[in-house]
């Protein structure tokens, strides 16, 4: 259910270079969460990095919600940028598993496909 892969690329150099991937495959980053400094700033010991990147590809979403609009709540795509135990590491949930846990529709399988080997291509360049 999980891709998640390791480098040996600082935590800054693996998020700007998956920013850069991202727009590479036509897909834009409408938010990057920094969840690391959100907990830090509310005075949580947090000694981890992590960044969520929200990513969306405007045709592919529009096909899915023209579809079922109930998956709105499972838009936009999330890649993670993120330490673990001094290893950074960047990783998804899969869009195809995901979705067909919300619908068997062979349409929206089709998409979810097509945006998984997007998304694994980006996680790879960025690595």
């Amino acid at each position: 259910m999980y891709y998640i892969v390791e480098t040996d690329k600082s935590f800054e150099q693996v998020s700007a270079d998956l920013e850069s991937a991202v727009k590479r495959h036509g897909f834009g980053v409408l938010h990057v969460h920094n969840l690391g400094d959100t907990l830090r700033s509310k005075g949580i010991a947090f000694d981890e990095q992590c960044k969520v990147f929200e990513i969306c590809n405007p045709v592919q979403a529009a096909k899915v919600l023209a579809t079922d609009m109930r998956l709105n709540m499972a838009l936009p795509c999330r890649i993670s940028v993120f330490t673990e135990k001094d290893k950074t590491k960047i990783g998804l949930i899969k869009p195809a598993q995901m979705l067909s846990a919300l619908s068997q529709d062979a349409a929206l399988v089709q998409i979810a496909r097509e945006v998984e080997e997007k998304t694994i291509l980006m996680v790879d360049e960025a690595k």
